[in-house]
């Protein structure tokens, strides 16, 4: 198989860090955008930017750009502009063998390193004399960490791929996501009476109390193997001497079972009209998909492909069922079959985030080998 060249690898690991140090949280991505697209013009590609942006609040859109291939097929390579919020200033620097940031903070290897991967594959075929084997969609996408909401918006009708990968699965090389969760989001937002707490207490209506009435009872954590429930955010009151008069909250129920995840987030949603009731206040609740879960059959030309470019590495392949999403998710429930593959980053939306140069430079020759297998399997179908 053809292998990344040293000055491919090294001035892979240049752009990663380069891109890391550009602060991109979601709705915030206009500077790594500009970077990525000039960094693609300068290589004589056309770059389309949609108008997502304006749509879901952020400042730039989803990014795409077209490699031809040596067959007319084409597979789709996507990465995310955004990263979590930056709690520090990001000082990408190598520890032992591996990036990290000198600060106290996140790296934003997730999912930088996947970014910079399809900038180098880009290079390596831009203006060559050889095309890649088969037909290359490299498209980057915004607001993927707040509810995949950039692949959410893009047009799947502009892309004609056979089917396509992410790489943003923050465990060791090998692993193929075959199943992933649908998620459901719950907003709920209590309101009570207003009432001085020491000397009416008996006038006002806690919504706090509410909300404490309603998350007792609920069922949280690991539900079983497939589904799990949280209550993560809750906010109130406005002083220790007033009866709360609004309280909310949020919570999520993530599962491998569509059905199931209907159920769990119905039942969370009964305790929280039941405490309402109870406690005398009025409630206004949403429930929103974020997105559909997968579930991928072991034959499927994108699993076989990447099983067959992990093994041609030196990677064993491993199926990954995930409770984690992905832009993947996103294209499955478009139409678009798309495995997302494990990329070697560590500790991803932490203090401490890593990756190892090994990994970064691993992942690029695994998407060199891609090219090759699913070029094989769209032969083979």
């Amino acid at each position: 198989m053809r292998r990344a060249s040293d000055a491919e690898r090294a001035r892979l690991n240049d752009t990663f860090a380069a891109l890391c140090r550009i602060e991109s949280p979601s709705g915030r991505e206009r500077a790594c955008a500009d970077r990525v697209s000039e960094e693609l013009r300068g290589l004589g590609l056309d770059v389309e930017e949609d108008d997502a942006g304006a749509a879901i609040g952020s400042d730039a859109g989803n990014l795409l750009a077209r490699l031809p291939g040596a067959r007319p097929q084409s597979i789709l390579l996507c990465a995310h502009l955004d990263t979590v919020p930056p709690l520090a200033p990001i000082d990408p620097v190598i520890v032992d063998g591996g990036w990290e940031n000198a600060g106290d903070g996140i790296l934003g290897a997730d999912n930088k390193a996947a970014v910079a991967i399809l900038l180098e594959l880009a290079r390596r075929f831009a203006g060559a004399g050889e095309p890649p084997p088969v037909g290359l969609e490299l498209l980057f996408t915004v607001a993927e960490e707040t509810g995949l909401r950039g692949a959410k918006a893009f047009d799947r009708s502009r892309l004609h791929s056979e089917f396509g990968y992410t790489f943003d699965h923050a465990s060791p090389i090998g692993g193929i996501v075959v199943a992933a969760p649908t998620y459901d989001k719950i907003v709920a937002v209590f309101h009570g009476r207003a009432a001085h707490a020491g000397v009416r207490p008996e006038e006002g209506r806690s919504a706090i109390a509410a909300a404490a009435r309603a998350i007792a009872p609920m069922r949280l954590g690991r539900l079983d193997e497939e589904t799990t429930a949280n209550v993560g955010l809750i906010a109130g009151g406005s002083s220790t001497n007033v009866v709360a008069e609004r309280c909310s909250l949020e919570a999520e129920v993530r599962g491998l079972d569509e059905a199931r995840v209907d159920e769990v987030t119905t039942e969370l949603v009964d305790h929280l009209h039941d405490a309402a009731n109870a406690a005398e206040c009025d409630l206004d609740v949403t429930v929103t998909r974020l997105f559909r879960g997968y579930r991928y059959k072991p034959n499927a030309p994108q699993i076989l492909a990447a099983e067959r470019a992990l093994e041609a590495c030196g990677y064993e392949p491993q199926h990954v069922v995930t409770g984690g999403g992905a832009d993947a998710n996103a294209f499955y429930a478009a139409g678009l079959p798309c495995a997302n593959l494990a990329d070697g980053t560590q500790r991803n939306h932490e203090p401490g985030e890593r990756i190892s140069i090994d990994a970064l430079e691993g992942m690029l020759e695994v998407a060199i080998a891609l090219l090759d297998s699913a070029a094989a399997e769209i032969v083979a179908a």
